[in-house]
């Protein structure tokens, strides 16, 4: 009996994180417009790295920027997709950036 409602907790955190990693909330306000930004060389040691654009962040009262920075990719010829606010309903969405 311990083991079924033991498995069936795990079950139930396991769904309510999947969900709640999904959530999205539409900010009314769209961000700014994006500074220029001066991409520097890829570290010397990391030339296969990508560059993911720098971006501004909803921190729950106004936007954020967040610089750029360069990421490893997960695999061999991985291409990064960076992140981008999308408008939706009358707000707007982050839609998160993605190796492809």
């Amino acid at each position: 009996m311990n083991k079924l409602l033991l498995t069936a907790v795990c079950a139930a955190f396991l769904t309510a994180g999947s969900v709640a990693a999904e959530a999205q909330i539409a900010v009314r306000i769209g961000p700014p417009a994006r500074p220029v930004e001066r991409i520097p060389p890829p570290p010397r040691e990391h030339r296969d790295w990508a560059w993911r654009a720098g971006y501004h962040r909803w921190d729950g009262r106004r936007y954020v920027w967040v610089p750029g920075a360069y990421l490893a990719p997960p695999r061999p010829y991985a291409h990064w997709i960076d992140g981008h606010w999308d408008r939706r309903g009358g707000g707007y969405v982050w839609v998160e950036g993605y190796w492809r």
